[in-house]
C-alpha cells in the first residue's frame, strides 16, 4: 500500500513537473520591408524537428514540452532569423525577415529521374478536374484590401524640405516598423465587400461592390478608385499556361511546358492543414525571363494546387520593380474544382534615384461561402463591375466594419489609418497633392468648374504664330447628367479668334446613353484626325506646335447620340456639318469632264450622317462620376463599322457621297513569343471627292518614330478613296536579348513592325485632281498607287535603352522611285515609359 501511494506522488510530481515545463510560443512573421505576413515559414526550435509552419496569415503556435532557449525561422528567399524564448511559460515572439539577395540555386543532376517531375506531371494530367474552369459557374464573397506606402527612404530622403514639415509622422512610422523592419510611409489604405459571379458558356463575370471604406492622400469621392480595387482585379489562376500581371506575361510554374521554363526540387513532404502535400521549389531557367522563383505545395491525393508562393526579382527583364510576389491558397468544392480562398500580392517599385524613395503597392482577397455551378442568365452578367448606390454611406462606421471583415485589422493597419488622416491634413500635403492633381488630370479642379486642359493653354505655329486657348468644363459636382464646357483660342499673328463649346447629356448611366452636342470654329491640319485621337490631350496639344504644311480653317456643329445596345455593342449616330477654308494651295475642279472651262474651287462645306456601331465583347469599363474610362479588352478583338452620307445642298453644301469603313483592333498574347498589336482598317469611299476628303495616309517627316504613320513616306505623297491597311508592331520582351550574355545585363528588347497599304485611287477622284504643273497643286504629283502593288515597310528596333528610349530601323519595299528624293531607309527614335 505504501508502494502503490508513493507511486501515486511520484506520477503526480512527474505530471506537474511535466506541465510545468511545457512552453508555449505563437507569434507572426512578416517581411522587414513591406510589413506582409509571411505564410509557410518553418518555425522550430534550433537544432531539433520540434517546429511548425506559419499559416497564410503569418501566424503560428508551438507547444511542446521539450523546448530549447532558441527559436528560428527560415523560410527561401528571406535570411534566417533566431530569437531567445523564456522556457515554461506562453510567450509573444514575433520575427521580420530581411529579403535574401542570393544567385539563383544551382540544380545538381543525380542519376535517374528528378523525383519532382513525376509529380509534375500527374499536376498536368489532373487539370481539367483541378482547374476552376471546368465550372460552369461559381460565386462567392468577398473581401479586398490594398495599401500603399512608401518605401526605402533614404536619410538625404528624410532630410528633405518637404518631408520636414511631417517629421512628428515619420516619428511614428518608425515605432510601427518595429525593431527589425524598415520605416514606411502610408499613403493610401481601401477595403471593400463584394459579391463576384462568373460563369462559362459564355465566358462572363459580375462584381457587385456591396461596400466600400476608402481613405488615401489625394482621395477624394472614390467611386473610381472603389472600383479598381475590387476583387475583379486581383485575381490569379496559376493552371493557365501564362499569367498576365502588369501587362506582362508570365509563365506558370505548373504550364503545360513546365520542363522549357524551370527547374525543380521535390523538397519534402507535410499536412498543410487538413491535406497531406508535397512541397516543391522551383526557380526559372533563365533568370532574365519572365517567370516566377517560389514553393508550390500540391496535393498528394488529386494533384491539385493547395499553396503557391511566387516571387518575381529585380533580375527579370521589367522596369521599376524590384520585386513582385503573388501568395494563394485554395480549397476544394464539391465538384472538386479548387477556388482561391486568400490571395496576397506586393509590388515593390524601386527607387528612380539614389535619392528618392520607392513604394509599396499590396493587395488581399480573402474568399468564402462559395456556390458553384449555378450559372445566372447571360442578361445578369451585362455590367462587368457595379457599385452599389449604398457602399460608401457606412464607411466612417468602424463597429460596422469590424462585422464585415473575414479577418481583423492588424494593430499596424489600425494605425495606417490614423496615420494618412493626419498626413492629409498637413498643409504642405495638400498643396503638393492639388499639383500631382492637376498633373495627373490636366484640369485645374475649383469646385463644381475645372480649368483647362493646361496642355493647350499656349502653343506656337507658323499659321497662329503664338496662340493661348484658356478653357474649362464643369464635373458631376455641378450636375451628374449635364457637362458643359468650352475653350477660347486667339492667334496672334493671324489675328483670329477660335472657339468650341459643347455639352453632353448623359441619359442613361445602366446601358451607357449619351447625346452630345458640339460647336466650334478653329485651325486644323489635313491628315490630322481629331476625332480618332479622342480624349489624348497631350497628342492634341502637341499638333498645335510646329508648321502647319497643309492648314485650313473651318466652322462645324455637330450632333451625336450613343447609346450601348447591349454589353460590349455600341451603336453611334452623328450628324455634322462642317466648312473648309484652306490657307496652303489648294484647289479641285468644278467640271473635271471640261478641263479646259471648267472653275477651280479653293473652299467648299459639307453635312454628313454618319452611323457606327462599335463591338468590343470583353472591354472593361470603370464609371468615374459623369465619365466612363475604357481599361481595353483582354481577349477578344473590337471591330468597327462605319457608314458615312455625304448630303448635298444643304446650307450650301457641295458634295453628295458614300463612304463605309471598317476596323479591326487586336491584341496578341503569345506567351513567350511576347505581344503583338494588329490594327486593320478599310475604306471604300463610292463617289469622286477632293482629296482632303479621302483617306489622305499619314506620312512621316521628323525623326521620331511613331506608330499610327507611316514612317518613310512624305507628307501627302499618297491618296486613296479605296484601301485596305495593316499596322503591327511585336514586343519580343526579353526572347531573344536574355540569351546574349553582354546584352542580358542591358535589359534591351527587340521590336518589329510593318505597314501596309494596299490602295488605289478611282479615275473620278483623279480627274478632279489640279493639274500637277499648276503652281497651286499641292499635293505628289502622282498621289495615287499602282493597281495590284501595295505600299510596304518593315522595320526591326530596339526598345528598353536605359529604360525610356527606343531606335527603330525602317526599310521601305516598295515605290522606291516614286519621288525623286523617296527615303528608302531611316533610323528613328523615341521615348516611351514601360515595365
Amino acid at each position: 500500500m505504501k508502494f502503490f501511494n508513493l507511486t501515486i506522488v511520484v506520477l503526480i510530481f512527474l505530471t506537474c513537473q511535466s506541465f510545468a515545463q511545457s512552453t508555449t510560443v505563437k507569434g507572426k512573421v512578416t517581411d522587414a520591408n513591406s510589413g506582409d505576413p509571411i505564410p509557410f515559414v518553418n518555425v522550430l526550435y534550433k537544432g531539433t524537428t520540434i517546429g511548425t509552419t506559419t499559416d497564410f496569415d503569418g501566424n503560428y503556435t508551438l507547444t511542446t514540452s521539450s523546448p530549447k532557449d532558441t527559436l528560428i525561422a527560415t523560410y527561401i528567399g528571406y535570411k534566417s532569423k533566431s530569437k531567445k524564448i523564456t522556457k515554461g511559460i506562453a510567450q509573444v515572439v514575433n520575427f521580420q525577415l530581411e529579403e535574401e539577395v542570393t544567385n539563383l540555386q544551382e540544380v545538381v543532376v543525380l542519376a535517374g529521374e528528378n523525383p519532382a517531375f513525376e509529380v509534375l506531371r500527374n499536376v498536368v494530367r489532373n487539370k481539367e478536374n483541378n482547374d476552376k474552369r471546368k465550372l460552369l459557374a461559381y460565386e462567392y464573397d468577398t473581401y479586398t484590401k490594398i495599401e500603399v506606402d512608401v518605401d526605402n527612404m533614404s536619410d538625404k530622403f528624410r532630410k528633405n524640405k518637404i518631408m520636414r514639415k511631417i517629421t512628428q509622422v515619420l516619428d511614428s512610422v518608425d515605432r510601427i516598423a518595429g525593431e527589425d523592419g524598415k520605416p514606411i510611409l502610408p499613403l493610401f489604405i481601401t477595403e471593400s465587400v463584394s459579391k463576384l459571379y462568373f460563369r462559362d458558356k459564355p465566358n462572363l463575370k459580375f462584381e457587385k461592390i456591396l461596400h466600400s471604406k476608402v481613405n488615401g492622400v489625394g482621395v477624394e469621392d472614390g467611386s473610381t478608385v472603389t472600383q479598381l480595387v475590387g476583387s475583379s482585379f486581383q485575381e490569379y489562376n496559376f493552371y493557365q499556361n501564362w499569367l498576365n500581371i502588369l501587362d506582362k506575361e508570365f509563365v506558370s510554374p505548373i504550364a503545360d511546358g513546365w520542363r522549357l521554363y524551370y527547374d525543380y526540387d521535390l523538397v519534402d513532404s507535410l499536412f498543410v492543414g487538413d491535406n497531406f502535400c508535397y512541397r516543391l521549389d522551383f526557380f526559372p531557367r533563365s533568370p532574365q525571363d519572365l517567370a516566377f522563383t517560389g514553393s508550390m505545395w500540391i496535393d498528394k491525393s488529386t494533384f491539385a494546387l493547395k499553396q503557391i508562393d511566387v516571387n518575381v526579382g529585380k533580375q527579370a527583364n521589367i522596369n521599376f520593380i524590384e520585386r513582385i510576389r503573388i501568395q494563394q491558397e485554395l480549397s476544394v468544392t464539391e465538384s472538386g474544382a479548387w477556388l482561391p480562398i486568400k490571395n496576397r500580392v506586393l509590388v515593390d517599385v524601386s527607387e528612380l534615384t539614389n535619392n528618392s524613395a520607392g513604394m509599396l503597392a499590396k493587395f488581399y482577397t480573402s474568399n468564402k461561402n462559395f456556390v458553384v455551378n449555378k450559372p445566372y442568365p447571360t442578361k445578369f452578367y451585362e455590367r462587368p463591375i457595379v457599385m452599389d448606390e449604398q457602399a460608401r454611406l457606412n464607411d466612417k462606421q468602424e463597429a460596422f466594419w469590424d462585422s464585415l471583415r473575414h479577418e481583423p485589422l492588424s494593430n499596424t493597419e489600425v494605425s495606417v489609418y490614423k496615420m494618412i488622416d493626419t498626413l492629409k491634413n498637413i498643409p504642405v500635403i495638400k498643396t503638393y497633392t492639388d499639383i500631382v492633381k492637376i498633373i495627373l488630370d490636366g484640369y485645374i479642379k475649383d469646385g463644381k468648374i475645372e480649368y483647362g486642359p493646361y496642355l493647350g493653354f499656349v502653343s506656337f505655329n507658323n499659321i497662329e504664330g503664338w496662340r493661348i486657348q484658356p478653357g474649362f468644363k464643369t464635373n458631376y459636382k455641378f450636375n451628374k447628367r449635364w457637362i458643359f464646357g468650352g475653350q477660347l483660342g486667339y492667334g496672334f499673328k493671324d489675328e483670329k479668334f477660335k472657339y468650341s463649346v459643347f455639352a453632353t447629356n448623359i441619359l442613361s448611366t445602366k446601358r451607357w446613353t449619351t447625346l452630345n452636342f458640339r460647336v466650334r470654329r478653329d485651325l486644323g491640319r489635313v491628315g490630322f484626325d481629331d476625332e480618332a485621337v479622342g480624349d489624348n490631350v497631350i497628342l492634341l496639344a502637341s499638333q498645335r506646335w510646329g508648321t502647319f504644311r497643309r492648314g485650313f480653317y473651318f466652322d462645324e456643329s455637330r450632333i451625336s447620340f450613343s447609346r450601348e445596345l447591349f454589353k460590349g455593342f455600341t451603336q453611334k449616330v452623328s450628324i455634322k456639318y462642317t466648312t473648309f477654308d484652306p490657307v496652303f494651295d489648294f484647289g479641285f475642279l468644278a467640271n473635271p469632264a471640261d478641263v479646259a472651262t471648267s472653275d477651280t474651287l479653293r473652299s467648299y462645306s459639307n453635312a454628313e450622317v454618319i452611323l457606327e456601331a462599335r463591338y468590343a465583347r470583353d472591354e472593361l469599363f470603370l464609371q468615374n462620376d459623369n465619365e466612363r474610362i475604357s481599361l481595353g479588352t483582354s481577349r477578344w478583338p473590337i471591330l468597327t463599322v462605319r457608314y458615312t452620307r455625304g448630303i448635298r445642298n444643304v446650307a450650301g453644301t457641295d458634295f453628295s457621297y458614300n463612304k463605309l469603313r471598317l476596323g479591326f483592333e487586336k491584341k496578341l498574347r503569345m506567351g513567350i513569343l511576347g505581344v503583338g498589336n494588329m490594327n486593320i482598317n478599310g475604306e471604300y469611299i463610292f463617289e469622286p471627292l477632293p482629296y482632303t476628303l479621302l483617306g489622305l495616309h499619314l506620312g512621316n517627316q521628323t525623326p521620331v518614330f511613331t506608330p499610327i504613320t507611316y514612317n518613310l513616306m512624305d507628307y501627302g505623297e499618297f491618296v486613296s478613296d479605296r484601301y485596305l491597311t495593316l499596322q503591327y508592331d511585336h514586343h519580343f520582351e526579353g526572347l531573344f536579348f536574355n540569351r546574349i550574355p553582354l546584352l542580358r545585363k542591358l535589359k534591351w528588347r527587340l521590336v518589329g513592325t510593318a505597314n501596309v497599304i494596299y490602295g488605289t485611287m478611282s479615275n473620278g477622284s483623279r480627274s478632279l485632281l489640279v493639274d500637277s504643273e499648276n503652281p497651286e497643286a499641292s499635293i505628289a504629283e502622282n498621289p495615287f498607287f499602282s493597281r495590284n502593288k501595295p505600299y510596304v515597310e518593315i522595320g526591326y528596333g530596339i526598345e528598353n535603352i536605359f529604360k525610356f528610349f527606343r531606335i527603330d530601323f525602317i526599310h521601305r519595299l516598295s515605290y522606291l522611285d516614286h519621288t525623286p528624293d523617296v527615303r528608302k531607309f531611316g533610323v528613328f527614335g523615341s521615348i516611351q515609359l514601360s515595365l
